[in-house]
């Protein structure tokens, strides 16, 4: 009897021990994750994206990105973009909280680490973007502002 309850106490302790769920956004490991596209350290609790995906044989990964530009352009740059099963996730502007990226609405102005000016936020507002909208955002910002300008003709894909 006693070996039957150690053995069920060590099958419980390494169904614990599994690591991180297999959908949905993960905990940052703030001032120590790096964004996979600007290399920038990930510390901007509010304007942080995520995204999982990876090869349609593969298990999933999380990419945990500094601003949603970076995870869009990233993104649109990977062959696995349109598979069904990548999520991408950002936090709200005003709390922190993990929403669903192309759900989520965008307003515009903001002071995020890669100047993309986006705040996430899961309720409309006055002039908020949609997913798809944000997009186009982000790449006219690129094409604009930013010196390593990523792929502005590939505009199509991710938000569609």
């Amino acid at each position: 009897m006693r070996v039957r309850l150690e053995l069920l106490l060590l099958v419980f302790f390494l169904a614990a021990c599994t690591g991180e769920p297999e959908t949905g956004p993960v905990k940052v490991r703030w001032d120590r994750e790096i964004c996979p596209r600007c290399a920038m350290v990930v510390s901007d609790h509010n304007y942080t994206a995520q995204v999982r995906g990876g090869p349609v044989d593969k298990k999933k990964k999380v990419y945990t990105f500094d601003d949603i530009g970076c995870a869009v352009i990233w993104l649109d740059n990977q062959p696995w973009k349109e598979d069904q099963g990548t999520e991408i996730w950002v936090t709200d502007h005003r709390n922190g909280e993990w929403i669903d990226a192309r759900t989520a609405r965008y307003v515009t102005g903001k002071i995020t680490p890669m100047a993309y000016g986006l705040g996430a936020q899961n309720a409309p507002a006055e002039n908020s973007l949609s997913f798809t909208e944000a997009i186009k955002h982000i790449y006219a910002v690129e094409a604009a502002e930013h010196q390593h300008a990523g792929d502005v003709e590939h505009v199509q894909g991710i938000g569609e």
